[in-house]
Order: structure tokens, then C-alpha cells, then sequence
């Protein structure tokens, strides 16, 4: 009798073991997939009486949405393009997909690369990774089944930034330039541009040496180069140009 309950208890005792060693088993490379989501109507709201925007209504869609990848390690993250809708059409400046546009974020030597066109430019932008003052509140979000936590910050001194990450995969990267926080960023909004990105599908696959090290070209510049040219390019278009350097920004 003895004999069988020290068999129940070690069984029961292996069980929580096991169950324990699941829950910390960390995801540290994969595919990401994300739907970047435009509300392109937002940026002429209070506008609808002008015959041209009323027209503009009429012809362009409500929102724009195509799907973006993230693949990473450990140690580095790239992304990029995976597939744009077809059926779009884009109203907004900047929201129309590049396909040689990439973002490689080295997490190891805190470096970042970018591909960008602007305008009729290709800039390879060389730069250390953002130092964002992220505040990480206690408000939770579910995203593609991994619980996410909210954080948020700002860029450009005024446009709010929401993140959701989850410490289920904790490599500090994300959709964009984004990064920083103690978990990959799965749901990303910034609400001025009306734009948003929320992770739909993870796949469990190794990157390849290639995919973590695409072939990038362009006009070198640092961040801090590339906004004090357009800002100088920009001086004249008030709102407009403010809110162009904002997407340039992410």
C-alpha cells in the first residue's frame, strides 16, 4: 500500500515538473506574420463636405491592408514585405508597400539598417537601435494566442506609440524599427497615422544565414542625416510634411 502511494505521488510530482518545464519553454526564433491595417478616411475627416475629398471617398477604400513578416533570432530580425493586396488603393503618402524596403535590427551589436524609399530616393539608413522610454502598463491583450502586455511611448517628440509584447518569445524586436522591450512586439498602433499592425500566424522555422542578411543598397545616412535633409526638403508643407517625416519615422 506504502509502495503504491510513493508511485501516485512520484507520478504526480513528475507531472508538475514537466508541466512547470513546458511553461518556460521560450520561443527564440521563427516567422512572424503581421497585418499592417490603414484607416486611410481618418486623414480627411472633418473634410467631407469638399467635392474633391466626397469624390476621393467614392473611389478610394476605407482601409488598405497588407501583410508584413518578421523573421528572427536570438540575435537579429529583418523585416520586410511578404505580400501586398492587390485590390488596394492608397490615398495616404507612404502607405503604398516597397517591395526592397527591410528593417534589419542587430540585437547582438545594437545596430540597425534600413532600406527606405522616400520619395524618389533609396537611403540605406545605418544606425545604432532606437532608445525608446517605453511605460509598460498592466493592461493585457490576447494576440495570434500569446498573452501580450501594453506599453507605449512616443516619437517625434509628440506621436504616441502603443505596443503589445509578449515575454513568450523574449527577443526585443518587432514590426518596423520598433524594439526594446523585454519580449517581441506582436501588436503595434500609432494612432496619428492611423495605422496598425497585429500579428496573425507564428511559424516555428530557423531563418536562414540569407534571410538575417539581406542585401541592402542606397544613399548612406544616419537618422538623425536623413530627418534634417527632409525636414529642410519639408519646411513649407506644414501639416502635411510633418506627418511625412512621422512615417519615415517608423
Amino acid at each position: 500500500m506504502a509502495s503504491n502511494i510513493q508511485t501516485i505521488l512520484f507520478v504526480a510530482f513528475s507531472s508538475i515538473l514537466f508541466s512547470a518545464n513546458a511553461q518556460t519553454q521560450f520561443i527564440m526564433k521563427g516567422r512572424v506574420e503581421y497585418e499592417k491595417k490603414i484607416n486611410q478616411f481618418k486623414s480627411i475627416e472633418g473634410k467631407e463636405d469638399n467635392i474633391w475629398y466626397k469624390e476621393m471617398m467614392k473611389v478610394y477604400p476605407k482601409f488598405v491592408n497588407d501583410v508584413y513578416e518578421l523573421r528572427f533570432d536570438s540575435k537579429k530580425s529583418v523585416y520586410k514585405l511578404a505580400k501586398e493586396n492587390t485590390d488596394n488603393k492608397y490615398l495616404m503618402w507612404g502607405s503604398k508597400p516597397s517591395e526592397t524596403d527591410g528593417i534589419v535590427q542587430d540585437l547582438e551589436n545594437k545596430s540597425l539598417s534600413t532600406q527606405k524609399d522616400v520619395f524618389e530616393n533609396t537611403y540605406l539608413i545605418k544606425d545604432s537601435l532606437r532608445k525608446l522610454e517605453w511605460r509598460i502598463t498592466d493592461e493585457t491583450r490576447d494576440i495570434a494566442g500569446f498573452e501580450c502586455r501594453k506599453a507605449v511611448t512616443k516619437i517625434c517628440d509628440s506621436v504616441y506609440v502603443v505596443a503589445f509584447y509578449t515575454d513568450q518569445i523574449p527577443v526585443s524586436s518587432g514590426p518596423e524599427s520598433f524594439g526594446g522591450l523585454p519580449g517581441l512586439i506582436l501588436g503595434l498602433a500609432v494612432p496619428r497615422l492611423y495605422t496598425t499592425w497585429f500579428a496573425t500566424k507564428l511559424e516555428l522555422i530557423d531563418p536562414s544565414i540569407a534571410q538575417l542578411n539581406p542585401v541592402q543598397k542606397g544613399k548612406k545616412v544616419t537618422r538623425e542625416q536623413l530627418f534634417a535633409e527632409l525636414k529642410k526638403g519639408l519646411k513649407d508643407w506644414g501639416e502635411e510634411g510633418e506627418k511625412r517625416i512621422w512615417v519615415v519615422s517608423l
